[in-house]
């Protein structure tokens, strides 16, 4: 197996549209990289230079010891899976999965083993004589799969490859794909726009904007420690409450004032984030994670200085938990260059945030199934504030220690 090393690797196509820029990303043996981001940030071109399918304009590429920049796709040993399968609608499933070996003129005895391998490793057995019109979706895609599988390629490369598939499929073919990875080991760089396929699937997870890589770390790591804004409204589901707030000093302490309502942000989290009490006397965007946000009828002794008023638009009943649509009286929506990013991803205009109305600003709530609200109801929110974060409106990264966090090292 091998690593893949980007260094400062950029893409300019003619005309001088830039896709890539100062790309630095090392994906270790035998790891499985998941490369994240919204529609058209650059993550697909990235995949495609190490494929060879695009040229790179700048820096260089590693697969193991080997620079690959000028290596054709077909000697970097390499196997990619494709959003559309690209299977032969002509061949059976057995052809399609031997058409590689056959192409390296592989021993007819070791491709016939190989592919019966492979095919029982995915439940494919039963349909090496179908063609693959014969086949649901999620077949097809295990027969990529076996494709590139029995190739024994240094490198796997995935480029969204379970958009295709309805909901229950994806679950299910996530699954297979990771514990696929896991037992062959491969060294794998998987594209996707779905942050829950991200945080579910890799070993690490690259998030990127606009050409850039914002942070790379572990899955969790990434939710709970977002470098910035970009990073902490894209990851997550539903995604962070992005508020206003004018931050002040309380003693030792600092409070969070949203409108006319104040919040005592936590002991615990002032500690961890030293330099928030440095932003006192300053505007900042207050996030919030929908989990971190419980009724507060269900909290009877939660303190009345960590709860925030609202009125209830909207109760969606999932059975394990509600989400709780609150618009807060006199809040703010955040309104910044990556706010705007996040609401165009998500369906928004880019303009103004999606979220605020004249009387104030929706939050959604994740709460207990035990809940009692119900719409048109006014409501407390209960807010844990020891797992609040605070961003610096003005360059929208995250605030931790003395100073302000740009961005993630690619690690």
């Amino acid at each position: 197996m091998a690593s893949v090393e980007f260094e400062d690797v950029g893409k300019v196509y003619p005309g001088g549209a830039r896709a890539v820029e100062d790309f630095d990303l090392t994906i270790e043996d035998r790891e499985f990289m998941v490369l994240v981001g919204p529609s058209g940030c650059g993550k697909t071109t990235a995949l495609r230079m190490v494929a060879g399918l695009e040229d790179i304009s700048e820096g260089r590429i590693r697969i193991g010891e080997r620079v690959v920049n000028r290596v054709p796709s077909k000697d970097r040993d390499i196997a990619m899976v494709f959003q559309s399968y690209a299977l032969y609608p002509h061949l059976k499933v057995y052809d399609n999965i031997a058409f590689g070996l056959r192409l390296q003129k592989t021993d007819k005895a070791e491709i016939d083993r190989r592919v019966r391998a492979a095919a029982q490793s995915l439940g494919l057995t039963e349909y090496l004589d179908r063609k693959p019109g014969a086949l649901s979706g999620g077949q097809r895609q295990r027969v990529a799969m076996g494709r590139a599988i029995v190739r024994r390629p240094q490198v796997f490369l995935m480029d969204e490859p379970l958009s295709n598939l309805d909901a229950k499929l994806r679950v299910q073919t996530r699954a297979e794909i990771s514990k696929l990875q896991d037992d062959l080991g491969v060294t794998t760089l998987y594209v996707t726009h779905d942050q829950v396929e991200a945080m579910t699937m890799g070993d690490r997870v690259a998030v990127m904007r606009k050409g850039r890589l914002q942070q790379v770390d572990s899955p969790q790591e990434v939710y709970d420690h977002p470098v910035n804004i970009f990073v902490a409204g894209f990851i997550g589901s539903p995604a962070m409450n992005l508020l206003e707030a004018r931050l002040e000093a309380d003693g030792d302490g600092a409070v969070a004032v949203l409108g006319e309502q104040r919040l005592v942000l936590g002991r615990g989290l002032l500690e961890a984030r030293p330099g928030i009490r440095a932003h006192a006397g300053r505007r900042v965007i207050l996030g919030i994670r929908p989990e971190d946000m419980e009724d507060a009828a269900l909290k009877a002794d939660w303190p009345a200085d960590r709860r925030l008023r609202g009125s209830v638009e909207l109760r969606e009943a999932l059975g394990s938990e509600i989400h709780a649509h609150v618009r807060l009286p006199g809040a703010r929506a955040a309104e910044t260059e990556q706010v705007a990013e996040l609401a165009a991803d998500a369906g928004g205009d880019g303009g103004a945030p999606i979220m605020e109305g004249a009387e104030g600003t929706l939050v959604v709530a994740r709460v207990n199934p035990r809940s009692g609200v119900r719409e048109g109801d006014a409501t407390e929110l209960a807010i844990d504030t020891d797992r609040v974060h605070v961003f610096d409106p003005e360059s929208g990264a995250a605030v931790y220690g003395d100073q302000t966090t740009t961005g993630g090292g690619a690690g």
